[in-house]
């Protein structure tokens, strides 16, 4: 199987070095005038400040958890974490630092040129840097855990062989937990990214619209206002940074899922008495990795399919879509041919439930990617201005605020059917194909093409950062209208890749909770008879519970950006009355003071909804045992995709129906009209939901199923309720 490491890094440095090329290639470009390189330096400043301590932060966290890891798990499952940790961590940083690069370069070319075409060009090669970058180093972290752990020190062959790894505690820490230590890595970095750029983002955006926008009537990023510069920061730091290690989560979660599960289901075979060949679960471990090799190597070819154009066309959403079915068909087209290589040979295919022979998981990952365009496409309907529900929405906004928010309400909630109809026949369907492994080679495929799509959704904020700095160089209107046009298409690509998160969470969390119940039920039981029965009261009242944990999250996230954005308000009135010729354009704001509060409150907040997330599950389980936490997974998980869908495509229909009035398509309704400030309340309603509570709920769910996983072994032996029971038996 050496090829295939072989491939997994050839893909991992390719993407990598293609993200350095683009990486160089736009910081080369000139950055404009003085007054454009002095708001884009205050911008980086802001972003490098907020994420160097927000590191610091998660680096004292993650020591903490590695050292505990490492003492109850095993040495090999604590680096593993750290491995995970790093690529993330450095995937986030990198995608930063490139928008912080790339947002005046594109300002700057939309002032020299004039040209659409060449604005978007920058605009999407700044955001291809995080993209690869993203799927660059999650597959070098999982080459680096392969090569190190599962072949160098033979933890692959233990499970073949059937040796069992047992630490000090007598606990198993087989390589699914390695692996499953390298997602818990990934994800830690993912939650606080998400939540803490989500908090910081959202207070700074809250504050700038309420008063900038609806009290003072001042334009969009108009720099009189004092926060405008705390928002633009906001967009790297949470839109950036946060969005890249999300997916990069989201990902390693979907490929992990599978190679955890065929580890499980080996061991569930053997122990059963069933022959299970040691060679076919090689092919199960490596299959997802190689798959999501070739996905990454499609990816390189149709994001260069786009930036090497001579001229692009003045249709960005056209551009991008191209870009995005090159890398989705190419990955389907490599897919098949890696399905056959692998598992073409071999008659033995019953053991994964493989209705097709060796098709099926090719078939179950095209599943996965059609369900993933199609939730997509979903969530355009329901976001994009061009179609019915956000016009709607807009026309809403004439009879006021009120309105504004009760169709937006309405929009999300009705909005989550369709898609979770798409996600019900993709999860039954590919259980039909693959078994319980299809299901996971589903999750795959909905994220193979990840570095494409997190490209796509990165141009969104540099875009929107480039509309910011032309309005506070006092550029032309030009040169607005051209940024304002890439980000109404941004917004839109972003409800998409929302879109793909969750569902492919979902995929991903269905098969790890599988893995979760195999990990403490006896290895003699068959896998077909083990479930979750919501009758036992004990399940039920975990499901109840789980169900109840994504509001109480939700919540405090609101809580947390609600907090921030209330200082935030103040200190810009403040401002605004105590500095005389601030709205008279006369003086110039402190625009430090707004990005202190943004940096201070994000840092502050965001550590309790965060490890509420990593402490929960396992402190049920000490408490009430493995069986309550298996009924708080899946209650959690199917609230949590429900209200990530609503929040995601109310919060994005609110944004784009603002846009749709700014763009003077309701007559008599334009910008500085009651009905303008009537969408603006909804925006800010929306700014929380779809940019810091929806984005974090995929991660919630995988988090937690990640950790239950981790630490199953343990509170499924040593637990209080056992300890209870016991003394009365």
């Amino acid at each position: 199987m050496s090829i295939f490491l072989g491939l997994v890094i050839l893909a991992s440095l390719l993407a990598i070095c293609y993200a350095a090329i683009n990486f160089y290639s736009v910081k080369k470009l000139e950055e404009g005038t003085d007054r454009m390189v002095e708001i884009a330096k205050e911008i980086r400043l802001g972003a490098n400040t907020f994420i160097n301590y927000e590191y610091k932060v998660v680096a004292i966290i993650g020591a903490i958890i590695a050292v505990v890891l490492g003492i109850v798990i095993s040495w090999q499952g604590a680096c593993a974490f750290i491995i995970g940790a790093c690529m993330s961590a450095a995937a986030g940083y990198i995608g930063m630092k490139i928008a912080t690069y790339s947002n005046v370069r594109v300002t700057n070319t939309a002032r020299t040129t004039k040209k659409l075409s060449d604005t978007l060009k920058v605009a999407y090669k700044g955001g291809s840097v995080m993209g690869l970058c993203v799927a660059g180093f999650a597959l070098l972290g999982i080459f680096l855990v392969y090569l190190i752990f599962g072949y160098g020190l033979g933890q692959i062959n233990d499970v073949k062989n059937g040796v069992e790894a047992i630490n000090f505690l007598g606990l198993e820490a087989p390589f699914s937990m390695t692996i499953s230590c390298y997602s818990l890595g990934c994800s830690v970095i993912a939650m606080f990214n998400r939540v803490g750029g989500g908090i910081y983002t959202k207070a700074a955006d809250m504050g700038a619209d309420l008063v900038g926008k609806t009290e003072a009537h001042l334009a969009e990023d108009d720099p009189r206002n004092p926060a405008t510069i705390a928002d633009n920061v906001g967009d790297n730091v949470g839109d950036v940074a946060g969005l890249g290690a999300d997916l990069l989560e989201s990902y390693v979660g979907a490929i992990m899922s599978a190679a955890i599960l065929a580890c499980e289901l080996f061991s569930r075979k053997v122990n059963g008495g069933i022959v299970f060949e040691s060679a076919f679960l090689e092919k199960l471990l490596i299959f997802p990795v190689a798959f999501a090799a070739l996905g990454l190597i499609a990816c390189v070819i149709g994001i260069a399919s786009t930036l090497l154009k001579k001229k692009l066309s003045d249709n960005p959403h056209m551009e991008l879509n191209i870009s995005t079915w090159v890398s989705a068909g190419l990955t389907a087209i490599f897919g098949l041919a890696l399905s056959y290589y692998i598992f073409g040979s071999n008659a033995k295919d019953a053991y994964a439930a493989f209705k097709f022979g060796w098709v099926s998981p090719w078939i179950a990952a095209v599943l996965g990617v059609a369900a993933g365009i199609i939730i997509g496409a979903i969530a355009e309907y329901y976001t994009s201005y061009d179609f019915k529900p956000t016009k709607i929405l807009a026309k809403a906004s004439i009879d006021g605020p009120a309105l504004t928010v009760t169709q937006g309400l309405a929009l999300g909630m009705k909005s989550c059917m369709a898609p979770v109809l798409v996600l019900g026949a993709a999860i039954f369907g590919s259980y039909l194909i693959g078994g319980i492994y299809g299901i996971s080679c589903a999750a795959l495929g909905m994220l193979s093409f990840v570095a494409t799509t997190v490209s796509v959704d990165t141009y969104g904020p540099i875009s929107d950062n480039a509309g910011g700095i032309a309005e506070m160089s006092y550029l032309d209107e030009g040169v607005r209208k051209i940024t304002d046009t890439l980000d109404s298409v941004g917004n839109t690509t972003a409800a998409i890749g929302k879109g793909f998160a969750i569902g492919s969470a979902a995929f991903a969390t269905l098969s790890m909770m599988n893995s979760y119940l195999y990990s403490y039920t006896a290895p003699e039981i068959d896998a077909t008879a083990i479930n979750l029965n919501v009758l036992n009261p004990l399940i039920l009242a975990g499901a109840i519970v789980g169900a109840a944990l994504p509001f109480f999250f939700s919540g405090m996230l609101i809580e947390a950006v609600a907090k921030a954005a209330e200082q935030m308000v103040e200190e810009v009135r403040r401002q605004f009355k105590e500095i005389k010729g601030l709205l008279e354009g006369k003086a110039m704001p402190d625009t430090k003071s707004c990005i202190s509060i943004s940096s201070q409150g994000a840092l502050k907040e965001m550590r309790v909804p965060a490890l509420t997330a990593l402490i929960f599950p396992v402190i049920s389980g000490f408490i009430f045992g493995a069986e309550f936490v298996g009924g708080i997974l899946l209650g959690a998980t199917i609230s949590a995709i429900m209200l990530a869908i609503f929040t995601g495509n109310a919060g994005g229909a609110w944004d784009n129906g603002k846009k749709y009035i700014e763009t003077g398509a309701i007559k008599g309704h334009g910008k500085g009209s009651p009905a303008h400030d009537a969408a603006v309340v909804g925006d800010t309603v929306g700014d929380p939901l779809k940019d810091t509570v929806g984005p974090s709920l995929d991660i919630l769910i995988k988090i937690m199923s990640t950790i239950s996983l981790v630490a199953v072994a343990v509170f499924s032996k040593y637990n209080l309720l056992d300890w209870i029971t016991g003394l009365f038996n």
